[in-house]
């Protein structure tokens, strides 16, 4: 399309995402959207028809987890759109970068109650980084660009653009425009209240590298925002330049990775007890693109009270948000964790040393030859263990397979025992807690790399939420594997119904029976299994990595009597965090 080219509003928003490099859309087309989904047919962008919306939006955050790009999904208007709200409100607590595009009724309609009428930027407003009415054709291709600039840069987040039917039907005047491709410039320009800091201010970055260097009991509060500035290895120079340990929240699992000495692990609700604690007893918490969330902190007052508090992070509204910190640093992690490693660097070459951090070491190194992961083995004529599934999973899988899951006590459990050693293989819904994420999710991911190995680990609970779009990825071609960990219940809740409401399980028991995963498995196009005894755990993994032509669920029967542990109890102190029964004795002994 040459510059001044007359066109229409539908063929020149294919275009433009064309320009953005956009690679693969998902999505579900209806009456109001029509006029965009016609110029699809000679795009060179990829789509993904799904089976719900929902799925659309959650494909698109699988894909841009996984490669940083933002997500793309297209729906129509009204239900259609209400159905991408949950993964517009997913994409906005986890900063995951995406586009969406909605239909809407014609731009005289709005306001008429028309069919399928919603107001869509006004219920998406509180969930989206920015959102668009198009009013005018003329604007289409700069709303794109500056969608995308949007979702990119400073705090990633989604964007949503809904677009008036008769604005991109070619038949109605209004779609009329001339094409033109805005600049960097022009883009930059049009948003004037818009500029990311990036750089850490270098005063503070000074006295964030000469605190480090003064504390002796220091850790690294790493958040998903280091996996968002691509600053893993960033991250990794300054914990082997000063020795510090560092602790991965679950948005940050496979920033730093696993196998290495310094890493602690998850920390909060669910974490294991050496990172729980060692943000009870540090003096120093180094804060990095996290954000201080309620399932860290645990009662927040009591919170990593001996701690002074760096916190760095590209959103100055996280700085003071939940927790005062006494330095503050705006700016982009990467960048930051670079000034500060060479500040650290200066201040070492001028003969500065840094404190003797030894004892810490000790007390750490306790801490996790005391308290490990723990849980007991398969009793014979019992459910499968969960924690045993994936531990034969994951040392069966290669060491990039990219892992989604859904919510719930099997996301702890993947949390907790995969080794994540490469950044960007870890998919999960954190700060909403999406049921139903993993299975659009991986779809989304195994697009991406259609290469790479892709599990889902998931829940039968969320499972059956988003299941239908298996039948797209055998449609597609799209062979993801899943793995369900099936407790008969709402496994999360009886948990806490157990331990916290006298076993008064209300509302959490599933089937036994129904629904058949395997038949429906089957059904979908998948090659589907179920295993009921540990022995047939690693043959059927093996048989399931062996199937790479269509998609792959095995159904594990597991113990529905089975907790995460540690836990720390909602609203109470993290030194309170409970580990499992078997080693209460050694509570207290640090």
């Amino acid at each position: 399309m040459e510059p001044n080219e007359p066109t229409n509003g539908g063929a020149a928003l294919i275009r433009a995402l064309e320009l953005e490099g956009v690679e693969v859309i998902f999505g579900l087309p209806g009456g109001a959207i029509l006029p965009v989904y016609d110029p699809i047919i000679e795009s060179s962008i990829r789509h993904v028809l799904v089976r719900h919306e929902q799925g659309a939006g959650h494909m698109a955050e699988g894909y841009a987890h996984v490669t940083g790009k933002p997500g793309v999904c297209m729906v129509t208007s009204g239900p259609a759109a209400t159905n991408v709200v949950t993964p517009l409100a997913d994409a906005y607590l986890d900063s995951v970068p995406m586009v969406c595009i909605t239909g809407q009724v014609p731009y005289a309609a709005i306001g008429t109650d028309a069919f399928q009428e919603c107001d869509t930027t006004g219920i998406t407003m509180s969930i989206t980084k920015h959102n668009y009415l198009v009013s005018d054709a003329r604007d289409i291709p700069r709303i794109v660009r500056e969608a995308f600039h949007i979702a990119t840069t400073g705090r990633p987040g989604p964007v949503l653009i809904d677009v008036p039917k008769d604005i991109v039907d070619p038949t109605n005047p209004r779609s009329a425009l001339d094409w033109y491709w805005p600049t960097d410039e022009e883009v930059i320009a049009g948003l004037p209240g818009y500029r990311p800091t990036t750089k850490g201010h270098p005063r503070k970055i000074k006295e964030a590298a000469e605190m480090i260097l003064a504390a002796e009991r220091p850790v690294i509060y790493a958040g998903g925002g280091i996996l968002k500035a691509r600053a893993a290895e960033a991250l990794k120079e300054l914990a082997e330049l000063t020795g510090i340990h560092v602790v991965t929240t679950l948005m940050a699992r496979g920033a730093f990775p696993d196998d290495h000495e310094l890493c602690l692990g998850m920390p909060g609700m669910h974490g294991n007890y050496t990172a729980v604690m060692s943000f009870q007893e540090t003096d120093l918490l180094i804060t990095l693109g996290a954000r201080f969330d309620d399932r860290v902190t645990g009662k927040l007052d009591e919170f990593a009270s001996k701690a002074k508090v760096i916190h760095a992070d590209i959103d100055p509204a996280e700085l003071g948000k939940n927790r005062a910190p006494d330095v503050p640093i705006v700016g982009d992690a990467r960048l930051v964790i670079e000034e500060i490693v060479s500040a650290i660097r200066s201040l070492l070459e001028s003969g500065r040393t840094q404190a003797d951090t030894s004892a810490w070491k000790q007390t750490i190194s306790g801490w996790q030859e005391k308290h490990p992961l723990h849980y007991d083995q398969h009793v014979p004529g019992e459910r499968l263990k969960p924690q045993f599934v994936l531990e034969t999973l994951r040392d069966n899988t290669p060491s990039d397979t990219i892992v989604c899951s859904g919510v719930g006590q099997h996301q702890m459990w993947t949390s907790q025992y995969w080794h994540f050693n490469h950044p960007y293989t870890w998919v999960n819904s954190g700060g909403l807690g999406t049921m139903g994420f993993s299975v659009p999710a991986a779809i989304g991911a195994k697009a991406a790399f259609p290469d790479r190995m892709v599990w889902a680990i998931d829940g039968d609970g969320c499972f059956q939420m988003t299941a239908q779009e298996l039948v797209t990825a055998t449609v597609e071609k799209i062979p993801v594997k899943i793995a369900i960990l099936n407790n008969s219940y709402l496994g999360m809740v009886r948990q806490w119904q157990e331990m916290f409401y006298d076993e008064r399980y209300s509302e959490v028991f599933l089937s036994q029976d129904v629904p058949d995963y395997k038949m429906w498995a089957e059904s979908m196009g998948c090659a589907g299994f179920r295993v009921d005894s540990p022995e047939e755990v690693l043959p059927t993994i093996q048989k399931a990595n062996e199937i790479n032509d269509r998609p792959v669920v095995i159904d594990f029967r597991t113990d529905a009597a089975e907790k995460v542990f540690p836990m720390v109890a909602s609203g109470k102190s993290n030194s309170e965090v409970m580990v499992h029964p078997s080693q209460v004795a050694g509570i207290g002994e640090f």
